[in-house]
């Protein structure tokens, strides 16, 4: 018997469907241990020791690979195929050798790069070691996040009280949002004016041109900087006469981007899905963990042979020989330690198109995939065709030419398929259809129109546009920029207003004193260094240890030449660098930092228990302020924390299964926790809602443990438990309310079967759904009658009669809601 562990259950049950009965199938639910969120977790004066802890459910999950191995003569460590996944297999494996559960054991690590049967039989049959330089990567990355995260953050809380945290590359991507921010704040609109000209030719067709070249010399977008400017043009142009001087068409083509990387993903789903950068990536996990397309962490273009003739297939197929070129297209990759072992992210089998999928995928993860696939095959189709049109007008003292630009498709090749989005472009291409005109042939005048413009800023960031300019900058990885994007908006760091990233105060705070303090470490050119560190070292071309001491040596002298410095110091830097976005030029001309209550002091930023703001320098003779950062989260909890009952928010209740009981105070009342908080790699907690009947001071520890282990199995197949409308009795189908005097703590099975005695069952199985094979239950509920086909419902349309409702029916209903 061999043991397959993984990380998550989806992907285990996917995999299990591919295994012969030789094998158990495990999940270890992500890490299953981490550094603790303690100082002395890495020890620099020892080398950069670490010390890990398991995580909530981390023991557990092990205790359970532990149980599962006695039985079985070898282990397959089968985690993902990147760096995270190479640690959740060290670890793991570490645990067990200290644990001495490996003896006469044989150890494989394999990868999967899609769940597919054929993926999963190779990666089976090629296991290798455990890849020490990723484990080492991985070793690194951890600990330069700890170091800085734990030695810089408390720094921040002395001197500028309020902020939250430091992270040495969320910092990075929040100076890009504040300085894009400054950039539009500094930014002076220009005027400009363009002037076009309605030509019609002798056909009377119309061409629209505008003005390019005035008295003999070319003009540039400010040349026409006024009204009076734009309107002698306009004189001069009404002046002349015209011909067409000269036409130019020329063919070009337009070839499609190749497929999906882990960045490119990121942009497309946040432009054309509006998806986050986090979402696109659960949602891809689970596609992959069910087979349905490969391995979304990746930097790779390149595709296997066998997909790149999947895609051909799928081209002739759909869109017919014209679309498919002679020869395949092959994309190298250009980033830099991109691993051709590793392919751009593609469907599992091609010939899945959305069409077939549609009903097999909830919605999002269904727009997802028909995005990757879409990408996938256009990456392989014949480039667009268009025919480029510009024609010349000139006057007859050839001192005044306006122009006309156009084109045509001729042939739309993969554009049929698939248009790759742009950020913020003004290159919009023309598809102004212009006439067939020759030089020489005369035309005149319809209109002469005059148009003002004014430049305007740059735009602010998407989460499109800020990924692509961290992947520019060679900042972070994309694996990491969705983390990184969620943490500046948790931390309020930032605010997302029409999809764009607007820098809160409290950010631009943190940022200049990042900049006036830590200046090296929020530099672009020492982050993206030290990114290409961290990859020499995955790659095997750099010890670990010697790229976090040389770190950690220049970086503790800053802090500790930091730490004595006076907040008032601190202050006057903040108060400088932000004067000009605090307290810009009044209408009325006064002093922008005079008070505006008692008109005598003079506003500077001051620091208080939340976080900064604007006080008068009377003070305490005038009491004006202006906050800066939004404090009502802070101020809520310290309210809440004094209004406290007897009870402790954290109250340990007992353990159950190995893990601790909490009674916790949430927005909607008491609640009972089995287990510790959720982390990026943890399950989230179970939690319950505590009876109202129950005072959270009385609960028993017995109560706690009934609490946390429902649903409660009674016998007889008789189960109690907690719903959303109270608690319940439940037998198959035959479902019953408690009332009175019965709870879930003292029900019997004996009362619990008088009470179910004369309860007609409410459900009735009609079938199983052909697709899905789950099944298709008529129940009858608050509102009526309904279907339940899996976890979703479905209201009986009118015209269909719930009582005599035929399995046909019932799937014809759930297929059109679909």
């Amino acid at each position: 018997m061999k043991l397959v562990v993984v990380e998550s259950p989806a992907k285990a049950k996917t995999i299990n469907k591919y295994l012969g009965t030789d094998y158990k199938v495990l999940a270890s639910y992500g890490h299953i241990r981490d550094l603790p969120s303690k100082d002395g977790s890495v020890d620099p004066d020892h080398n950069f020791a670490m010390q890990w802890e398991f995580s909530s459910a981390g023991r557990k999950h092990l205790n359970d690979i532990i149980a599962a191995l006695k039985d079985c003569d070898t282990l397959i460590l089968a985690s993902d195929p990147d760096r995270e996944g190479e640690a959740i297999a060290w670890h793991i494996l570490e645990e067990l050798k200290e644990k001495k559960k490996l003896d006469g054991k044989k150890i494989q690590r394999v990868v999967f790069h899609e769940i597919t049967k054929s993926a999963v039989k190779e990666g089976i049959e090629n296991p290798r070691e455990i890849d020490q330089d990723l484990v080492s990567a991985y070793m690194a990355r951890r600990a330069l996040d700890y170091l800085v995260g734990f030695t810089l953050s408390p720094v921040l809380w002395r001197k500028l009280p309020g902020s939250k945290s430091a992270g040495r590359v969320q910092s990075v991507a929040l100076r890009l949002i504040c300085e894009r921010e400054n950039e539009i704040e500094k930014f002076k609109p220009e005027e400009y004016w363009t002037v076009d000209v309605n030509f019609l030719t002798q056909s009377h067709a119309a061409i629209l041109t505008h003005l390019i070249t005035l008295d003999g010399k070319k003009l540039d977008k400010f040349s026409l900087n006024s009204a009076e400017k734009a309107n002698d043009a306009k004189l001069k142009i009404e002046a002349q006469n015209f011909n067409v001087d000269d036409v130019e068409r020329k063919k070009a083509s337009r070839y499609p981007a190749p497929p999906f990387t882990t960045s490119t993903l990121q942009q497309e789903a946040a432009r054309k899905l509006r998806f986050s950068a986090k979402k696109t990536m659960q949602v891809a996990q689970k596609l992959y963990e069910d087979g349905i397309i490969t391995y979304m962490r990746t930097d790779a273009v390149n595709l296997s042979k066998d997909a790149i003739n999947s895609c051909r297939e799928a081209i002739k197929k759909y869109f017919g020989d014209s679309y498919l070129p002679k020869t395949a297209k092959e994309y190298k990759n250009k980033t830099k330690n991109a691993q051709e072992a590793h392919e751009a992210i593609r469907p599992s089998d091609v010939m899945n198109t959305p069409k077939k999928m549609e009903l097999k995928l909830d919605n999002d993860a269904y727009k997802l995939y028909e995005l990757i696939w879409k990408r996938t095959v256009a990456c392989q189709m014949n480039p667009a065709i268009f025919d480029k049109v510009v024609i010349d007008v000139k006057s007859q003292d050839k001192k005044i030419t306006l122009r006309a630009t156009g084109q045509v498709i001729q042939f739309d090749g993969f554009l049929k398929l698939y248009q790759e989005s742009k950020d913020d472009s003004d290159d919009d291409d023309e598809n102004i259809i212009l006439p067939n005109v020759e030089a020489g042939e005369n035309v005149s005048k319809d209109d002469v129109k005059t148009a003002q413009h004014f430049t305007t800023p740059p735009p602010r960031f998407t989460e499109a546009s800020l990924v692509k300019k961290l992947e520019e900058l060679g900042i972070g990885r994309p694996s990491t920029y969705a983390n990184i994007i969620a943490v500046l908006q948790e931390r309020k760091y930032v605010k997302v207003e029409k999809l764009r990233f607007i820098p809160e105060d409290r950010g631009r705070i943190v940022t200049v004193f990042l900049e006036n303090f830590f200046k090296k470490y929020v530099e672009y050119d020492f982050t993206a260094q030290l990114e290409e560190f961290l990859d020499d070292v995955s790659s095997g071309n750099m010890d670990w240890q010697k790229l976090l001491s040389g770190f950690w040596t220049k970086f503790i002298k800053t802090v500790d030449s930091v730490k004595p410095l006076q907040i008032s110091e601190v202050i006057s830097r903040i108060d400088e660098a932000l004067s000009a976005h605090l307290f810009p030029p009044r209408e009325d001309g006064s002093d922008p930092r005079s008070c505006p209550q008692c008109h005598k002091g003079h506003l500077s930023i001051k620091f208080g228990k939340f976080g900064a703001f604007l006080g008068c320098s009377e003070y305490p003779d005038c009491s004006y302020t202006k906050p800066l950062t939004d404090t009502k989260e802070e101020e809520q909890k310290e309210l809440d924390n004094a209004n406290k009952p007897n009870i402790s928010e954290d109250k340990l209740m007992g353990q159950y299964n190995s893990l601790n009981i909490y009674i916790k105070k949430g927005p909607y009342g008491y609640y009972v926790q089995l287990g510790e908080e959720a982390t990026a790699t943890t399950e989230k907690p179970k939690r319950v809602a505590l009876p109202k009947f129950i005072k959270p001071e009385e609960l028993t520890q017995q109560q706690a443990l009934i609490l946390v282990s429902l649903p409660r199995n009674l016998g007889n197949g008789i189960e109690v438990n907690i719903g959303k409308y109270g608690q319940y009795l439940k037998q198959g189908t035959t479902s019953k309310s408690l009332t009175g005097d019965d709870n879930i703590f003292n029900i019997t099975l004996e009362r619990a079967e008088e009470i179910l005695q004369n309860v007609t069952s409410q459900a009735k199985i009609l079938g199983k759904h052909p697709q899905t094979q789950e099944d298709i239950v008529l129940s009858r509920g608050k509102y009526g009658m309904y279907l339940k086909c899996g976890k979703n419902n479905y209201r009986i349309p009118k015209g269909y009669a719930a009582s005599s409702l035929t399995e046909e029916e019932a799937i014809k209903i759930i297929t059109a809601k679909k």
